[in-house]
């Protein structure tokens, strides 16, 4: 069989219980499932993720910085997760373990800093750690919510002083190690960067540099090449045909870059590029299946690394919110077709083997996008 012809077949069959999801139910059951996967998976201080469980190829992580910002990122996208279900809105265990997730996050998120001279891992802890926290605003009164805006502040600050002298966001720095990062920006990086600061500009008070935001608009615009595929990094400017740039390497961040420069106000990211890249995603969501769970990070066919994966469904998600309401259904029902039929039998989904933290993000991501499928 050809090769297009076998991911057309794929497709179809992964597709098929999309149907499934006409009445809601199956999507309340999933996100059911992962949240009670989340409740018994929670550390005792109530954090989430470890650096217990290891394998033959480990991320580079220098310790103890890099687990600090790995676990309090982790965390935040669980209390993100569990504010989205809905289910912790009503006295239990969810809402007794978003209590611990958020009281570990106030405490934690200002001591998380860059590990070394080369490892920034704390730009995905201040991005997603902005996220939760103006998700737990609307919900905390009195003085949680003062506590609440100085962090938010505080993280925005700790986002430019590591933004890249490229203008975005990078996680490493292998060229100089200096105080403000020499480090290459990565596209996806600094769209989940510019995801964070948008939100965070909707709380009345919270300012977010414009200057920063341009630099951050501009790094991600000069990877951007005319059919909305998106260079890894800078770093790869003189190479746009490679693997990991061309469209099916860059499957699994378009949706964030489009949508970070949708939300800042670019109008070139119309409707119709929008929905071309849902299409995409859906069509040829073997690119990125192929990838998954994968121990190798870009062993893939074009370079495509496991955790790409529910990351990359999380932000076509927030994609389908920008389109007119009655065309967001055929993509949200793809979305949820697909996540519904890869969750695990603990509730659990993940995507690349990383220490213990796999797990609690992949489930995170998975039950944020099937709450924006309902």
């Amino acid at each position: 069989m050809k090769a297009a012809s076998f991911i057309a077949v794929w497709a179809v069959a992964l597709l098929s219980p999309c149907l499934r999801t006409a009445d809601g139910s199956p999507v309340e059951e999933a996100i059911v499932a992962g949240v009670e996967f989340l409740i018994q998976d929670q550390n005792p201080d109530g954090s989430w993720g470890s650096a217990r469980q290891t394998k033959g190829l480990n991320i580079y992580a220098p310790v103890p910085g890099a687990h600090d910002a790995f676990r309090a990122a982790v965390t935040a996208m669980a209390v993100s997760a569990m504010i989205d279900s809905g289910l912790a809105d009503d006295p239990g265990e969810a809402a007794e373990a978003l209590q611990k997730g958020e009281l570990y996050l106030l405490d934690s998120l200002p001591k998380v800093r860059r590990a070394d001279a080369t490892a920034i891992y704390n730009v995905w802890t201040h991005a997603y750690g902005i996220q939760a926290l103006t998700d737990m605003y609307p919900r905390a009164k009195g003085e949680r919510r003062e506590q609440i805006r100085e962090l938010i502040a505080q993280q925005i600050d700790r986002l430019g002083r590591y933004a890249s002298v490229d203008g975005g966001w990078g996680y490493y720095d292998f060229r100089v190690g200096t105080a403000r990062p020499a480090s290459s920006s990565i596209s996806f990086t600094t769209a989940t960067c510019l995801v964070a600061l948008h939100e965070a500009s909707k709380i009345e008070g919270i300012e977010v540099p414009g200057r920063m935001v341009e630099a951050a608009v501009a790094s991600i615009n000069r990877q951007r090449k005319s059919d909305h595929s998106y260079l890894y990094g800078e770093y790869l400017k003189a190479r746009p045909m490679y693997g990991i740039n061309r469209p099916a390497g860059s499957l699994g961040r378009s949706q964030a870059c489009n949508y970070a420069l949708r939300i800042w106000g670019d109008e070139t990211i119309e409707d119709p590029v929008i929905e071309g890249w849902l299409v995409r995603l859906g069509d040829r969501n073997g690119w990125l299946d192929i990838g998954r769970k994968r121990p190798v990070p870009h062993e893939a066919w074009f370079a495509v690394a496991g955790y790409f994966f529910y990351y990359g469904h999380y932000y076509a998600a927030l994609c389908t919110e920008l389109l007119p309401e009655a065309a967001r259904a055929p993509h949200q029902e793809m979305l949820a077709g697909i996540l519904m039929n890869l969750q695990e039998d603990d509730g659990s989904w993940w995507d690349f083997p990383f220490y213990s933290y796999h797990q609690p993000y992949g489930t995170a991501f998975a039950v944020m996008t099937l709450a924006k499928c309902r």
